[in-house]
């Protein structure tokens, strides 16, 4: 992910990968982290590390499933990145993830 502030370029490289811990909020039958409460906090956490007005959008819910991946896109300051949410851990309720910003920007 490209984030320019002052007159500073972020790249994904730069990002890495972040974890974050959410608890899932959802029922047995079929658990998973809601698409909005995954980019909300993904949002926060980059804006945390990185500074700047940072969003995240996911177009599906995350699985609350170790190894299991939804793409979702971020944007930061005028350019919009793609980002790969995997699971890395399931306790009950919790469910841990990595995002990982993508180098280059969409097109």
């Amino acid at each position: 992910m490209r984030q320019v502030r002052r007159n500073r370029a972020v790249t994904g490289t730069a990002l890495g990968v972040l974890s974050l811990l959410l608890a899932t909020g959802c029922s047995s039958e079929d658990p998973a982290v809601d698409r909005d409460e995954v980019g909300e906090q993904s949002s926060e956490v980059l804006e945390e590390q990185y500074g700047g007005n940072i969003d995240v959008a996911c177009d599906e819910d995350l699985p609350a499933e170790v190894g299991a991946t939804i793409r979702c896109e971020v944007t930061g300051t005028g350019a919009t990145y793609g980002a790969t949410v995997t699971v890395t851990s399931v306790d009950g309720n919790d469910a841990r993830w990595d995002i990982e910003v993508d180098d280059e920007p969409m097109e």
